[in-house]
């Protein structure tokens, strides 16, 4: 939710994965708007909260998104705003709820705050908090689920997006709140190294990156293949690859400088791994 933060800030320089060096200038106090319980619960879908969450809500007002994540499905929850009257409304909301042992609220700058130990990342700030908000963002461990009620995150694309009707929003003449979903992507730029199976035949990776968009070109036999249907989603990357009359798919997962999955051709599969090389 929108808050009051009495702050100014001056010149913030963001960069986006891949970006240019954007500047941004905040100056301005942000209102504390309530977000209806239909963008809430649609937040919360979106995300796909579970018990095993922890959200953390940036901006938080009377604490309505992580109670509610609490109440529905279990998850435990963090809320930061810089009012303190709005972090005692939202504990006390909290408390009535009975929530109060999965949910805490604190008074506190967001641009301080540490939110690294979030698997679901909620707000409803200005576009400008947003996107000098972004490389934090993008520093979370890669799949962190990141939910914003109508504002984005610049040149970010979302992974998905819906527009709800709000009938008593108190802003905008529409009456309608557009919630969009980012999945933080692993960071799978740069050489991979690799044998493929089966034969042991050596393979090359070159990898370019803007965010969860991948490109590039794999190196097999002397020659230079392009990547096909690349998708990254948070770990998770597959991407083919046509190797004369066979079409090779790869797919795994991306951590600590390694790729572990799987390579298909035809009707046979085979475990594939790949190492980062640079």
């Amino acid at each position: 939710m929108m808050r009051t933060l009495a702050l100014l800030f001056g010149l913030l320089c963001v960069a986006g994965t891949a970006s240019a060096e954007e500047t941004v200038m905040i100056t301005e106090e942000t209102p504390y708007v309530q977000s209806g319980m239909i963008v809430v619960t649609t937040m919360l879908e979106m995300a796909g909260v579970r018990a095993s969450d922890f959200v953390i809500d940036l901006g938080s007002g009377d604490g309505r998104i992580v109670i509610e994540a609490a109440k529905r499905y279990g998850a435990r929850g963090l809320g930061v705003d810089y009012d303190p009257r709005l972090v005692k409304l939202a504990t006390d909301n909290a408390a009535r709820a009975g929530v109060s042992d999965h949910v805490r609220f604190v008074e506190q700058d967001i641009f301080k705050t540490d939110f690294s130990a979030a698997s679901v990342l909620t707000m409803y700030l200005l576009p400008e908090y947003n996107l000098a908000l972004r490389p934090k963002i993008l520093a979370l461990k890669p799949g962190t689920r990141v939910v914003s009620h109508d504002w984005g995150f610049g040149d970010w694309r979302p992974e998905a997006e819906i527009t709800v009707p709000v009938p008593d929003k108190p802003v905008e003449v529409k009456k309608q709140s557009t919630i969009r979903l980012w999945i933080v992507p692993a960071r799978v730029e740069g050489k991979w190294r690799s044998r493929l199976a089966p034969g042991g035949r050596e393979a090359e990776f070159k990898l370019q990156q803007k965010y969860q968009d991948v490109s590039g070109t794999a190196s097999i036999g002397g020659r230079s293949l392009p990547l096909e249907r690349v998708l990254l989603n948070g770990t998770f990357l597959s991407f083919r690859v046509q190797d004369g009359k066979r079409t090779l798919r790869f797919n795994g997962y991306a951590s600590a400088g390694r790729i572990t999955g799987q390579l298909g051709s035809g009707d046979h599969a085979y475990r594939w791994r790949a190492l980062r090389s640079n």
